[in-house]
């Protein structure tokens, strides 16, 4: 039966707020899979959620990856009490070493192993680093209560797919924020399902923000208990090697398949630069216990019979240097498909990189007679929840709002969709983007400020942050898209008149050998260009006639390819 909600009415939204307001900032996550950073503001208290990087899309060549824009803190950073990180995933923590450092080093709250990860993280960017970071660890039992001025924090519980993923409730003197992180409805550590009524009783206003993904997905969640089912079969059952690509971060997942291969006599071979250091931490840690005699070194892996090795890797996304990608084009040094071998995607596929999985699994196909995946048999569980998910938290906690988050824009709508098929007040809903400023206070309607903070894109390429700019963006676009054409120009500096014929240097545009009569017609049109601009006999301004060359054959080209190559003309005076 469908709920209704008892909230407060947003018809009175005209008035004025006559206290201080709660306000919340995505500064990412809000219009793409990553790049997750929001602040929380209270007077002068601010409390930031995540430091994420978003991956790079296909119209960014060039790009390693995106990081949060983070001026809106520029002269705010006494303000700063805490970050704090829900999860280890790279979304989530991977813009740690840089905005960090940034913003001074401030306190890091979070749980133990994903601590760990952002110190290795910041360690690998800057050595000495993480020797700098203030911590405080959250401990199982989450009994922890934590006050950074005016803004108080407790945690919970939420299942995710990687290992100490937390809740976070963020409360003032006038409103209350719930941010789930990513989650999943799952089970606690001692496998009860886990429940989310008590987070009803927070004092009100209540803001929940929930992570949307799954507001795409009806169909019901694959169980633990079926995957498991599944894999220890594929395991048990295949004739030669078997090689499972998962997530780094999948700790628990590696843990159970270390586990069963020990219980059955099968050696496992790690390999991948993440999931050996994921492996390393969380063996340091105690959340793995494996005997030496079951973990073996890749190179190792032809000492023993096919049937008797099992190989975990990352790749699962068709990462080109990732070791499936490898794997398939025959550049791992160690691992050489045949077609004996039975090949796992114990994973998930990330918005953005369905044609680069298809791809793989192309490849994969054409080498090997036994790949498996989520299309065929239930081998991977989400992290993230589905429609039934979303409807069924949002009834437990009773919010006063809604805020979805951390997905791209139209996840977002599907989600204020289906909150309102239990019955939500759709205008308690807020869809905001990157940068959207919304205040909170007891009484009057949420208020979204007309100014927007900075969320401009800052690319990282190679060690260099923020140097690649909308321009040299376009620049690689257009080199992408359609070349880049120079023309070299000698001019005797006494007459004005062009020396020899241009020399002409295409990449990307056309083939020099099978275009003569192009560039025929190309160098003409040059000389004829800079013999109009010197024949004044006044003095000769070659940024013009730089310009002029690149404007005219820039058209002529277009009329005569309908292509628009980048022209970089070179002026020399002899």
């Amino acid at each position: 039966m469908t709920k209704q909600y008892n909230t407060e009415s947003l018809d009175e939204g005209k008035k004025r707020f006559t206290s201080s307001t709660f306000r919340i900032i995505p500064l990412g996550g809000q219009e793409e899979v990553g790049r997750n950073m929001t602040v929380f503001e209270y007077e002068n208290d601010i409390v930031i959620v995540d430091m994420g990087i978003q991956f790079p899309e296909e119209d960014m060549p060039g790009i390693d990856y995106i990081i949060p824009n983070i001026n809106y803190l520029k002269d705010k950073l006494k303000k700063i009490k805490a970050v704090v990180f829900t999860h280890g995933h790279l979304d989530h923590i991977g813009a740690a070493p840089i905005l960090l450092e940034k913003l001074g080093y401030p306190l890091v709250i979070s749980r133990e192993f994903t601590i760990a990860l952002i110190k290795r993280k910041m360690e690998e960017y800057k050595k000495g680093s993480a020797s700098r970071l203030k911590t405080i660890q959250i401990k199982p039992n989450l009994k922890e209560k934590i006050s950074l001025g005016q803004l108080k924090l407790d945690f919970f519980d939420v299942e995710h797919s990687t290992i100490d993923s937390v809740g976070i409730i963020i409360s003032s003197p006038v409103a209350t924020a719930i941010h789930m992180g990513d989650w999943t409805l799952g089970m606690d550590s001692s496998g009860r399902k886990l429940s989310y009524n008590f987070l009803s009783k927070l004092n009100k206003p209540t803001i929940l923000m929930i992570e949307s993904l799954g507001a795409v997905n009806r169909q019901p969640l694959v169980t633990e208990k079926d995957m498991w089912k599944n894999i220890k079969t594929i395991i048990d059952e295949a004739p030669g090697r078997i090689i499972i690509a998962t997530f780094s971060t999948q700790v628990k997942r590696i843990r159970e398949i270390l586990n069963y291969a020990q219980e059955i006599g099968k050696k496992v071979a790690i390999d991948g630069y993440s999931m050996r250091m994921i492996l390393e931490i969380a063996k340091k840690l105690g959340y793995i216990r494996v005997g030496k005699e079951t973990l073996i070194d890749i190179r190792k892996i032809d000492d023993y019979p096919p049937n008797k090795i099992v190989i975990i890797c990352t790749g699962t996304q068709g990462e080109p240097k990732a070791v499936l990608s490898r794997i398939v084009a025959d550049n791992h040094n160690y691992v050489k498909l045949r077609k004996t071998d039975t090949i796992l995607f114990s994973s998930s596929i990330i918005p953005g990189n369905e044609r680069t999985i298809q791809s793989l699994k192309d490849g994969l196909y054409r080498k090997c007679d036994n790949v498996i995946h989520n299309e065929i048999m239930n081998i991977h569980v989400s992290g993230h929840t589905n429609v039934e998910g979303i409807q069924e938290v949002t009834r437990q906690i009773k919010p006063t709002y809604v805020l979805p988050v951390y997905a791209n824009h139209y996840f977002l709508k599907e989600a204020k969709k289906i909150i309102k098929e239990i019955g939500f007040p759709e205008n308690n809903i807020f869809v905001l983007d990157n940068g959207q400023i919304i205040n909170f206070n007891k009484t009057n309607t949420p208020i979204i400020e007309k100014e927007k903070a900075d969320t401009n894109y800052i690319f990282i390429d190679g060690l260099r942050i923020g140097d690649v700019g909308e321009i040299v963006l376009r620049d690689r676009q257009m080199l992408a898209k359609d070349g880049m054409f120079v023309i070299v120009v000698v001019v005797d500096k006494q007459t004005g008149k062009v020396k020899g014929s241009p020399d002409i240097i295409s990449r990307g545009f056309v083939y020099l050998r099978e275009s003569k009569e192009l560039l025929k017609d190309t160098r003409k049109r040059v000389v004829e260009i800079v013999h109009r601009a010197t024949d004044s006999g006044g003095a000769v301004n070659w940024s013009y006639i730089k310009d002029e060359i690149r404007n005219k054959i820039g058209q002529f080209f277009y009329i005569r390819t309908q292509r628009r190559p980048m022209i970089l003309p070179v002026v020399i005076e002899v």
